[in-house]
């Protein structure tokens, strides 16, 4: 496939193209819910008959400048190079103490997982690779898991009393974690992700249906544009697994014909199903996508269920795993609170069944060292 800076012209014709298709599907707005609380009916369908919607202006400015801080000292804190204990500045770098997979590398504008056998090789096609600037590192680190543990902006994120109010709606008031990421998609350097649809474990299960694998949340720090965003096929949650190679091969590039992006203002939070295509160029553009990463599942996806080998160590979910890694949402709920007062905190509802208190101290941040070694990976 040629690189974009081969075909810049006919990548600016997609761009707009899908931008116009993107604008057609009436799957945005603000978050709303019925009297009773529950998700309004029209987020719901679009939802459901899309695969993603945006919520716009989610998170406020004062919000954003605490995720934005944390992000600029993340980034400080990274390893000088791959392996390296320190960062540039000779400091302890961030993660290098973690057991759990943490940070990930690629070389600038590349494609670390298509066309290979990792993550299950569920990125069959190889992305384009534009050539990078001379002077580019070797390598650069674009996602980050486990990001609660270094930043508690992003956990104050986590605990949104809405977002989290949708989880309940869409998976069940018993709904659980999936895991956290940062995604820093620098401009002129940061890798794509190749077409790919999420989950692992559920895809020839009698029950699946259009929601087994779950959902991410997507906060944009700076907002997305068609250029640096996330690109979706509208509907292929529903279709099982999909042919990547055939829908590539008969495209004749990695630009799906189908595919919209999706495209957002800082502060807006998209939601995108697991099971639905999805993919993102490398970043050309000159604007910085920061997007803070966060998903959730169905109990019932998860309860009993042997997953992992793509974000940790394959194991057996069971009910104390499960409440285990939930503690995340206690304490993401109670950091908001602190800092947010004036809000209604969340209650959800595992927690109010058991009667299970869970406070954001010292105590709480050592607890969270490696929570992602936890994840419930499906």
């Amino acid at each position: 496939m040629r690189g974009h800076d081969q075909d810049a012209a006919a990548m600016e014709d997609y761009l707009r193209a899908g931008e116009q298709r993107a604008a057609a599907l009436g799957n945005r707005g603000r978050i709303r819910f019925n009297p009773d609380g529950s998700l309004h009916e029209d987020i719901v369908e679009a939802y459901w008959r899309c695969g993603f919607y945006i919520f716009e202006d989610v998170l406020g400015a004062d919000e954003l400048a605490d995720i934005e801080a944390d992000v600029i000292d993340i980034i400080d804190r990274l390893p000088s190079e791959q392996g390296s204990p320190v960062d540039a500045k000779g400091r302890p770098a961030l993660a290098a103490d973690c057991q759990g997979a943490t940070l990930f590398w690629s070389k600038p504008l590349g494609d670390p997982f298509g066309g290979t056998d990792l993550a299950s090789g569920r990125h069959p096609v190889k992305m384009s690779e534009p050539e990078a600037a001379v002077d580019a590192p070797q390598e650069i680190v674009y996602l980050i898991l486990g990001d609660l543990q270094f930043s508690e902006a992003c956990l104050r994120a986590y605990g949104h009393p809405q977002l989290l109010a949708v989880a309940a709606q869409i998976n069940g008031e018993d709904f659980v974690p999936f895991n956290e990421a940062l995604f820093l998609k620098e401009p002129g350097r940061v890798a794509s992700v190749a077409w790919h649809q999420d989950g692992a474990t559920h895809w020839d299960s009698p029950n699946w249906d259009q929601g087994s694998h779950g959902f991410n949340f997507m906060g944009q720090l700076y907002g997305c544009t068609a250029a640096n965003g996330v690109w979706v096929v509208p509907g292929t949650h529903k279709l099982g697994k999909v042919d990547i190679k055939a829908m590539a091969a008969a495209a004749g590039s990695d630009r799906l014909p189908d595919a919209v992006p999706m495209i957002c203002a800082p502060g807006d939070v998209a939601i995108c199903n697991r099971q639905a295509l999805h993919g993102s160029f490398a970043n050309t553009s000159e604007d910085w996508r920061v997007t803070i990463n966060f998903g959730f599942h169905r109990r019932s996806s998860v309860l009993g269920v042997k997953g992992g080998g793509l974000h940790n160590a394959p194991a057996v979910y069971d009910a104390a795993r499960i409440a285990k890694r939930a503690r995340v949402i206690g304490y993401g709920i109670d950091a908001r609170r602190q800092r947010f007062p004036d809000e209604t905190p969340f209650a959800y509802k595992p927690f109010v069944d058991d009667g299970a208190e869970y406070h954001w101290n010292e105590t709480a941040k050592a607890d969270l060292k490696d929570y992602n070694m936890l994840d419930l990976s499906i």
